[in-house]
């Protein structure tokens, strides 16, 4: 079976093709036979389009136009054509996954794309501005090349659908929850991959196992997972709440925004803005949101990057530790995402504050560029996982079971 995934983000659209055998998934995430990406941060009307094969065929090129549906359908050519072909036509694909960040209430689970679902998407939009409109151009650029495919949404709000209520809704008005108004969490696509291979890792039934999953990256969340189910997240009703992000603020006062609004009239666009994109790492620090030139920063003396530094190790441990209660013990402790996977340092920062729980963390193979590999030492209460997240694996294998066996 031939599974193409599409990932999208408000500036880029991703893609991968998997092989998989009709009657089994194999247990290793497997190399994609082919992946592209369309990156729409440049010049407006520009496209970077890099394509690369498993046997290692490149392209790159530059697309000019404004139809960002014209420049995915032309990513998508080169899967049957030129120097980077893996397939004679590209009707041999099977079934399309697609990342769609918000399915809100309506959508708990994996579903195969409608006229209503693709409407229901639509309408999210507004809880997902970013991201819903950039998955639906991904959708119908799918209908435009390969006609009528069949075609998955894979949730990052659906992993979190098992919060119970006292965690999902917010103490505000009950009229809120009639208006949707509730934590929807996101990230979920890999806090379930990463759940389910800490199991295999640890060899344990993912049913026996209180786990918090720490996915770090430019955007930054937490989950609390419970007998395989999400009991607990940090982001909210947006992406922005939770923990100090790379630009984004994570949770503040909200009486900072009343005050802002009655004091330094500010309007709702420019406090977007501000917690969005200066704020977090970036906001403090003064330097970036990429934590490495943070580090880089700090080894130069400047207090603010410290600061930063400080402000994110003291935010991230209150988030794993207001997570312990609702687990009632921790069995592993899970790091992924750009930062989780990478920075030994935040890493061995996080782990320190809980030596009281019998956490050890190994210092030698923390340093070691682990990769799904554990790292706490063989006499720590809690084991420490450090996984590569393979969100787009996690789609492939929701595709999968979602088709008829042939």
């Amino acid at each position: 079976m031939k599974i193409l995934v599409l990932n999208a983000g408000s500036s880029s659209q991703k893609s991968c093709l998997y092989e998989i055998a009709d009657d089994h998934l194999p247990n290793e995430p497997p190399q994609p036979l082919w992946s592209g990406k369309v990156n729409w941060t440049q010049d407006r009307g520009v496209a970077e389009i890099e394509v690369k094969t498993a046997t290692g065929a490149v392209l790159q090129e530059s697309i000019y136009g404004d139809s960002r549906q014209a420049h995915v359908a032309y990513m998508l050519y080169s899967l049957s054509r030129g120097t980077t072909k893996v397939v004679g036509h590209l009707s041999e694909i099977d079934v399309v996954g697609h990342r769609v960040v918000h399915g809100g209430q309506q959508y708990r689970k994996s579903v195969v794309i409608t006229e209503e679902v693709k409407k229901t998407i639509g309408n999210l939009s507004s809880l997902a501005p970013a991201h819903n409109p950039a998955a639906l151009e991904g959708i119908e650029a799918i209908e435009q090349s390969l006609g009528d495919v069949t075609q998955v949404a894979v949730f990052d709000t659906g992993f979190h659908a098992t919060l119970p209520e006292a965690a999902a809704i917010y103490p505000g008005p009950y009229e809120w929850v009639e208006q949707g108004i509730r934590r929807y969490g996101f990230h979920g696509i890999s806090h379930q991959y990463c759940s389910h291979r800490a199991a295999q890792i640890l060899q344990r039934d993912l049913a026996s196992l209180r786990l918090i999953t720490c996915h770090l990256g430019n955007g930054c969340s937490l989950a609390a997972v419970k007998n395989g189910n999400s009991i607990d997240t940090t982001m909210g009703f947006t992406p922005l709440d939770g923990l100090m992000m790379g630009s984004r603020s994570g949770s503040v006062d909200p009486g900072i925004l009343i005050y802002l609004l009655r004091q330094s009239n500010y309007s709702a666009e420019r406090l977007d803005y501000v917690l969005n994109k200066a704020s977090g790492l970036r906001g403090i620090s003064g330097v970036s949101s990429d934590l490495p030139q943070v580090i880089e920063a700090i080894a130069q003396g400047n207090y603010r990057a410290q600061l930063a530094w400080d402000m994110y190790v003291h935010h991230l441990r209150s988030g794993i530790g207001s997570m312990l209660p609702s687990l009632g013990g921790l069995d592993a402790l899970v790091f992924t995402a750009g930062v989780g996977e990478k920075s030994a340092g935040i890493r061995q920062a996080a782990c320190e504050a809980f030596g009281f729980l019998g956490l050890k963390i190994d210092p030698a193979k923390n340093q070691q560029q682990p990769i799904d590999e554990d790292i706490a030492t063989p006499d720590s209460a809690v084991r420490v996982l450090v996984i590569r997240t393979q969100e787009d694996w996690a789609i492939a294998q929701q595709c999968w079971q979602l088709m008829p066996t042939k």
